[in-house]
């Protein structure tokens, strides 16, 4: 549903992306992460036909980008991460000034106003003025003007920005929601540990360009091939570190006070086969705990160098 190919967007002297290509399949959530200045932005609003091309090409449902931009902004819902609302528009009239910029006539904009403002829960909101709504709340109205068109893909730019746990978390459950409206979803965010919740695959930028991307299981062993495990013991480490270095996939990492970590290198298989092994053996084990790489551990480690 969208495509990069070898996108490249220069501003003078300096580069902004380099040579990115991407591919992001129907139904997919596909997260975009990086530092500020990473070039996110940059690669959102080119795909929303804001930005034109130094050179390379991109695709929406279809479409090319900048040869038929029209038809890609009828199928893309777009959210910038800055968006402006009109002081003193009542919220219903402001999503029926964009259902009318969509072409809709007057009986379905009255329809999908509804809808929208079923979805993202605004119906009690909707003779309010849109300066008076919380920035949760102007966040999803923002989400829902994007909707009013029905369009297969969104393009959303750090749409969780300045919003609290709660709004957070409302928010992620809306757009897992979307995805089971079978949409295609392009989510820039810096909220890594949100991102690996709903998103299926994430593309990691810095500097404008791109360090790892696909299914976030690949991402992660990117990083790290191995699993972590840590197991802790009521007896002695250096019993439990001894047994466990008898495993040929075993390499012991610490061995600390009542814990001892070790990376496995093997399949599932042969971990749950350990897993047996500790249970039976007199080791005082009381807890075995898998600490694989988070999402944002990948992220540290392919931007700083630091695993």
């Amino acid at each position: 549903m969208i495509d990069l190919f070898q996108f490249t967007k220069r501003y003078r002297d300096f580069t902004a992306v380099e040579n990115i290509t991407l591919h992001v399949e129907r139904g997919d959530i596909y997260g975009l992460i990086g530092p500020n200045g990473a070039g996110k932005t940059t690669m959102i609003r080119f795909l929303a036909t804001l930005l034109l091309p130094t050179t390379g090409r991109g695709m929406v449902a279809g479409h090319d980008v900048v040869n038929d931009y029209l038809e890609v902004r009828q199928r893309i819902g777009y959210m910038p991460d800055n968006f402006g609302l009109y002081p003193g528009m009542e919220v219903w009239a402001f999503l029926d000034f964009f259902a009318r910029a969509y072409g809709l006539k007057q009986a379905k904009r009255v329809s999908v106003i509804d809808d929208v403002l079923t979805l993202v829960d605004l119906q009690e909101k909707r003779f309010d003025t849109v300066d008076s709504l919380s920035r949760g709340m102007k966040q999803r109205l923002c989400l829902a003007k994007t909707l009013v068109h029905d369009p297969p893909v969104l393009i959303l730019d750090e749409p969780a920005s300045g919003l609290d746990p709660l709004a957070r978390k409302e928010m992620q459950e809306l757009l897992k929601e979307l995805k089971k409206m079978n949409k295609t979803i392009l989510i820039s965010s810096h909220l890594l540990a949100e991102l690996a919740d709903f998103c299926n695959k994430v593309a990691i930028v810095n500097h404008g360009k791109l360090l790892a991307h696909g299914p976030i299981g690949d991402v992660l062993k990117k990083v790290r091939s191995c699993k972590l495990y840590e197991v802790r013991t009521l007896n002695s480490t250096d019993r439990l570190a001894y047994f466990l270095s008898q495993f040929q996939p075993v390499r012991i990492v610490s061995a600390e006070g009542d814990r001892v970590r070790f990376e496995f290198h093997g399949p599932e298989e042969m971990a749950a086969g350990l897993f047996k092994e500790l249970a039976q053996a007199d080791l005082g084990v009381v807890t075995f705990a898998d600490q694989s790489l988070t999402l944002e551990e990948a992220f540290l480690a392919l931007t700083t160098g630091k695993k």
